[in-house]
């Protein structure tokens, strides 16, 4: 009996160990009544609590509206210097504002600027009717982006988040619009400053997310509060290679929401680290070439990626190289021979492609002849 409870007791454990997902009450104390923390490179999730709960989100839907801002910059549809003209339906716009006033013309940096750092709702508007003509055409935009994302739980209907029936959102899909939003490299030139001038330094901005001056390896992102929604924050940073979003929808004071962010983002760095593939040394140089002008192949491993495991369980990664014993011509550089699987105990980390490095012929009469000749000929 007892040998059968510490076998339970030792498989409980290694459970534990392979999944990182961790119970809502079990290692952070969250005031927030919603949360998620999520790998951005993976977009694993390491933490929730009521994470698919549907509730306001305050500004943090002006991530959703940069996301397409940023893409329509990098699609040519607009660029940071095009000249915005205040519409005045933007110059109308209430709470978190710049003061944007009906024909005023700003130039798409500034605007993204203002979103981005003091939350402007003007400025959003601004940009959403520069990008679609109007903010109803932007927010259908938006809600086919969402849906696109997989955020089953979104519906926008404004680009700024003030509060409006019908406009919800949950934990997760915060975590998911995040995500892609961190992928457009020109981002953090914009969600990472502190302190900063519009019109010609006539306008001070200065960052609602306080993290963005107090957390060591903070990259962003967006703060949000409403009445409805609480104070919510979807904050991201990136320490050691490992990069994570933490989100907090519904707290009821901005230095709770602060607090809960970095005690998330705290519990994902000391929990877990980022572990890189490394070249396994059975890995071969090269592959015999069957019915080929050349009878061998050089091989090439060059894996891209990552594993967000679990902190010190780094020396239990395994690795297992899966190569035939020959490859049958014609091969073209490139071309898939094999792959090497990494592991952690029964769990699969990942997969990744051994390569050819060069093209090979297929073995044919006229391609033996010039071989011959030239070898005959000395050329």
């Amino acid at each position: 009996m007892l040998k059968k409870l510490v076998c339970l007791i030792l498989a409980a454990a290694v459970m534990w160990s392979l999944c990182p997902i961790a119970r809502a009450e079990d290692s952070v104390g969250l005031s927030a009544p919603s949360a998620l923390l999520m790998d951005c490179a993976s977009g694993q999730v390491l933490f929730e609590k009521n994470a698919h709960e549907k509730r306001p989100c305050a500004s943090i839907t002006k991530v959703m509206t940069m996301c397409l801002v940023f893409e329509a910059i990098e699609d040519g549809r607009l660029s940071y210097d095009s000249i915005v003209t205040a519409s005045p339906r933007a110059a109308a716009q209430v709470g978190s504002d710049i003061w944007l006033v009906e024909g005023e013309q700003m130039s798409v940096r500034d605007l993204l600027k203002a979103v981005a750092v003091v939350s402007a709702n003007d400025a959003a508007v601004a940009l959403a009717e520069a990008v679609s003509g109007t903010e109803q055409a932007f927010v259908s935009l938006m809600n086919e982006k969402a849906k696109s994302l997989g955020m089953k739980e979104t519906l926008f209907k404004n680009c700024n988040g003030l509060d409006e029936e019908g406009h919800l959102t949950s934990a997760y899909d915060v975590a998911l619009m995040s995500r892609e939003l961190m992928k457009h490299e020109d981002v953090s030139d914009f969600v990472t400053i502190w302190l900063d001038y519009i019109r010609d330094g006539a306008t001070q901005l200065v960052n609602t997310n306080s993290l963005v001056k107090s957390y060591d390896g903070i990259t962003g992102l967006k703060t949000g509060t409403t009445t409805l929604a609480g104070a919510c924050i979807s904050a991201t940073a990136e320490r050691g290679g490992t990069s994570l979003i933490a989100v907090i929808l519904g707290d009821k004071t901005t230095d709770e929401r602060f607090s809960d962010a970095a005690a998330l983002l705290d519990y994902g760095f000391n929990s877990f680290c980022t572990a890189v593939p490394q070249l396994p040394s059975e890995l071969p140089e090269s592959i015999e070439v069957e019915r080929g002008m050349s009878d061998s192949v050089a091989t090439q491993f060059s894996p891209n990626g990552s594993f967000l495991i679990r902190a010190g369980d780094e020396g239990g990664i395994s690795c297992e190289v899966k190569m035939p014993e020959m490859v049958a011509a014609p091969i073209k550089k490139g071309q898939k021979i094999g792959s090497v699987e990494y592991r952690l105990g029964d769990k699969s980390l990942g997969e990744f492609p051994v390569t050819a490095k060069s093209d090979v012929e297929e073995i044919r009469f006229s391609g033996v002849f010039g071989v011959l000749l030239r070898s005959f000929f000395g050329l």
